[in-house]
């Protein structure tokens, strides 16, 4: 019986100091970080440790971080190919491009 879950317990949260969204788990920091650009976001790192991959923990991150810019009114520059693949799957945040 394997003690890892498949649904990990994420609780997410803007670091607005450090320009990321961040989740702690198991003392392991997942992340994705961005600057600002005139009225855009540009992600450029999706973080996340090996320990804590294939939970869709980098997946949760992008949708915090897509949903932070439409409530936002920002638009957003995926530098980090995992942004990029994350849109390409989910057209519903095409709009943000």
């Amino acid at each position: 019986m394997s003690n890892v879950s498949t649904k990990l317990d994420m609780n997410i949260v803007h670091n607005e100091a450090a320009k990321r969204f961040e989740t702690l788990i198991d003392g392991q920091t997942g992340y994705i970080s961005y600057k600002e650009r005139d009225d855009k976001l540009v992600y450029d790192h999706t973080i996340v440790p090996p320990q804590l991959g294939g939970h869709g923990v980098g997946s949760a991150l992008v949708k915090q971080a897509l949903d932070y810019a439409r409530e936002h009114n920002k638009k957003v520059v995926p530098q980090c190919s995992f942004v990029a693949s994350y849109i390409n799957k989910n057209p519903e945040y095409k709009d943000l491009l």
